[in-house]
């Protein structure tokens, strides 16, 4: 399904830009050149949805909208929505990280000057694509833009705080809303152009690069979203819009207590009812962005954990049945054979990777677990790879080699003697020489293995520590801020990957 390839992990808010977050614009196109020099295929992202609460792109307001801050401002000067001079003096952001909130605010009164620009245009060509792209797009796009104008117009209130009759959606009360915001509503459908007209164009640059865009869907979408409020009965939720039960994992690697992630749980009865469709758009909808689809927490498709929802943890909760067979055939009736990895870790029993087999999905293996003592650790070993497989030296969940590396512990349950012999075994196995360049020994390891695409992140690229790590799940402050700054990807880098990339022909 995917060709014998490498490629880099690095998601568009980690690019360098003078407006605070990484974006759609000329930052996001030299990195494609990058890819291309250096001899990589695939350019993997994290969710490119619009984010709400924790700025996390797994707990999206929208699984089908794009994220408005990923809209470059130079690309909109470019193409007349705004004036040189409206860019011309961004606040002094940090250069490595992004400060949500000052950006939102930042970026956020430009888009609205560019949408106030664009509705005083008579009727033109831009226009009739805005249009186009409105009818086209309405199945999800009509109850997204209302979710945003009713919620900012409510302090930012999760829908289940709105007015009841908003709440359940009574044609009355969303017939008055519309007419209320409709301004605000045309913003919101605005920004959504825009994202779509500069995604296209940058996807458009990655394939005459030769370079493929590999996606990422979340299993799960955050209660307060466009999702659940307008697609309520597909949801295990009480009769007030709340979750009955939760999902989550119990305790693992990352975490003693368990990754409590709060999303409401699905109907799958209902769904399989309804031909999985709400799912079948969606994946429609990832696959119109990008060439792969990375499917996190693959192992909930097979049985999920569900957790009590006044619960402070996961340790408390249960396996329930996925939709398993059922869900996978009507992907492959309605998507055919989509390239879809299936991100097969945590608690994987031989049913999750029968079902995995049984569709033909590569899975996933993280170096970085190879040299564990439990028995899961072998799988991730180089020498028992097979073709069928994406193998990554870490992923956005992972600190960093080097930061794993000098940390010892880091966030996870190993103790500092565990941590020691691991290291010990890395160092054998891998036959580590220069510990200042273990990562360059882990990026070795896994091009040259039989995997068909191997993986890196760009901080492990660098070889950066655990300053540049993206997220620690169970915590939920200070992910997802990192950035790197355009020196940092220097030639000597793209000429040493290249090289290695050759060698072991990817």
């Amino acid at each position: 399904m995917i060709a014998r390839s490498s490629g880099l992990l690095c998601h568009i808010t980690s690019l360098p830009s003078a407006h605070g977050i990484g974006d759609l614009g000329p930052e996001a196109y030299r990195f494609v050149d990058f890819l291309a020099e250096s001899g990589q295929k695939v350019w993997q992202v994290l969710p490119l949805r619009p984010t709400g609460y924790g700025d996390s792109p797994y707990q999206c307001v929208s699984s089908f909208a794009g994220n408005p801050m990923l809209v470059s401002l130079e690309k909109l000067v470019e193409d007349g929505f705004l004036e040189a001079q409206d860019i011309a003096d961004p606040p002094d952001f940090p250069a490595s990280k992004v400060d949500f909130g000052r950006v939102i605010d930042y970026k956020g009164a430009r888009l609205q000057r560019a949408f106030e620009r664009f509705i005083e245009r008579v009727e033109d060509e831009e226009t009739r694509r805005f249009s186009s792209f409105c009818e086209f797009n309405s199945h999800w796009l009509e109850d997204y833009a209302l979710y945003r104008a009713i919620k900012e117009n409510r302090q930012s209130k999760a829908w289940t705080e709105w007015e009841e009759d908003l709440v359940r959606r009574r044609a009355e009360a969303l017939d008055n809303a519309r007419a209320e915001y409709a301004d605000r509503i045309e913003f919101h459908k605005f920004c959504q152009h825009l994202f779509r007209r500069q995604w296209d164009d940058l996807k458009g640059y990655c394939y005459g690069r030769g370079v493929q865009v590999m996606g990422d869907i979340p299993i799960f979408v955050a209660h307060d979203s466009a999702d659940v409020w307008a697609n309520q009965d597909l949801f295990q939720l009480d009769r007030h819009g709340r979750p009955t039960e939760v999902a989550g994992v119990p305790p693992d690697y990352f975490s003693a207590t368990g990754q409590l992630w709060g999303n409401p749980l699905y109907r799958w009865d209902v769904m399989e009812e309804r031909g999985f469709a709400w799912w079948m758009d969606r994946l429609r909808s990832e696959f119109s962005l990008v060439d792969i689809v990375r499917l996190d927490h693959f192992r909930g498709f097979e049985a999920f954990w569900a957790v009590p929802a006044d619960q402070e943890t996961a340790i408390v909760g249960e396996w329930r049945p996925g939709p398993r067979d059922a869900f996978f055939a009507k992907v492959r009736q309605e998507l055919g054979d989509a390239p879809i990895v299936a991100e097969n870790l945590g608690v994987i029993t031989p049913e999750v990777e029968g079902l995995r087999e049984r569709f033909g999905l590569p899975g996933m293996a993280i170096l970085q677990f190879a040299f564990g003592t439990d028995m899961k650790a072998s799988d991730f070993q180089p020498h028992r790879y097979t073709r069928n497989l994406v193998v990554y030296t870490g992923t956005h969940d992972n600190d960093t080699v080097q930061g794993w590396w000098s940390g010892g512990v880091g966030a996870s349950t190993r103790d500092e003697s565990q941590a020691e012999k691991e290291k010990d075994f890395a160092r054998r196995y891998l036959n580590i020489r220069d510990e200042s360049e273990v990562h360059w020994d882990y990026i070795r390891a896994v091009l040259s293995s039989v995997a068909d695409l191997a993986v890196i992140p760009v901080q492990d690229l660098l070889g950066l520590g655990s300053e540049a790590r993206m997220n620690t799940p169970g915590q939920g402050r200070g992910n997802w801020t990192w950035r790197f700054r355009r020196r940092d990807l220097g030639s000597s880098i793209r000429r040493r990957l290249a090289r290695l990339s050759r060698l072991y022909e990817r």
